[in-house]
């Protein structure tokens, strides 16, 4: 029996639905149309299609979007001023800095500048704190979008076993923590933990989020498990062309999964409909608390 695909793009299509009604009694109510401004340093290519498909989508949803295109030998400071003039204007509800920066910049101090509620990448030390509370206001898009995904599918996961492999603070950790206040029993593996394979393959609900294509074969995962693949590797193949591969060996994990996302198509899509979310819940906390 073949697992069943979780298709990101036709929910991420139903999520941006209800965005777009939301934009719309949101205007209606208040007179004010959310507003999502993007900082994009640099010209790192794949970022550069992100933000283009992110504008788009905020279009399709009556969000007004603002790319703020810097150069790549930007200063710290400059940055930092930009976000701070960002965070006191009351036409600007969201801001999003494109992630990775160039490596002269220091993108922990540029995320702790960002006003809390104007955070809807989720990453502010404020907002992961009030996650791992269990008292969550801005949530990072992704590991939302993992938690939405495998709910479409598991419509109680209280008490489910999972096992996030992956700990970064933009997926693995913050995921880990969201499963948990859902009463999802979570184990957070990484690159150092020892009988990997053993572990995984108990877990009810398997998430890899490693950034190494392919790295998790049928093995890994127990008969019957939901299985969310976040990640995107470009593969370079004969001829010169290359393709997208996820963290997560398809064809063997299909055979013993019940239900697996695909890639692309899965987790991607899902990261952008919540980031929809988080700037129309960003306006709605700042028009409440003005």
């Amino acid at each position: 029996m073949m697992a069943q695909l979780i298709d990101g793009k036709a929910l991420a299509f139903l999520k941006k639905q209800e965005t777009a009604e939301q934009v719309k009694a949101f205007l209606n109510q208040t007179g004010i149309q959310p507003s999502l401004h993007v900082l994009l340093i640099g010209d790192h290519p794949p970022s550069r299609i992100y933000v283009q498909n992110k504008k788009k989508a905020c279009e399709l949803v009556g969000i007004h979007s603002v790319v703020h295109q810097l150069p790549f030998d930007v200063t710290q400071d400059d940055v930092l001023n930009l976000i701070r003039g960002l965070n006191v204007r009351q036409d600007v509800h969201g801001i999003l800095v494109q992630l990775p920066l160039p490596q002269h910049l220091n993108t922990q101090e540029i995320l702790e500048t960002l006003h809390p509620k104007k955070d809807v990448d989720g990453l502010h030390p404020y907002n992961l704190g009030r996650l791992l509370m269990g008292k969550p206001l801005l949530v990072p898009c992704t590991p939302q979008g993992c938690l939405q995904l495998i709910q479409s599918v598991e419509k109680n996961i209280q008490g489910k076993t999972a096992v996030v492999i992956g700990r970064s603070l933009l997926v693995g950790r913050s995921l880990a923590a969201l499963l948990t206040n859902y009463d999802v029993t979570v184990t957070l593996a990484h690159s150092k933990t020892k009988d990997l394979k053993e572990i995984s393959s108990k877990a009810d609900i398997l998430v890899a989020a490693i950034g190494s294509p392919e790295f998790i074969t049928g093995d890994y995962i127990k008969n019957g498990a939901v299985v969310i693949d976040v990640g995107i590797n470009r593969v370079e193949l004969e001829g010169g062309t290359s393709c997208l591969k996820g963290d997560v060996n398809f064809k063997e994990a299909a055979t013993v999964a019940s239900f697996i996302t695909p890639v692309p198509g899965g987790v991607g899509p899902m990261t952008i409909s919540n980031l929809l979310i988080n700037t129309v819940k960003a306006a709605q906390l700042q028009s409440s608390s003005s």
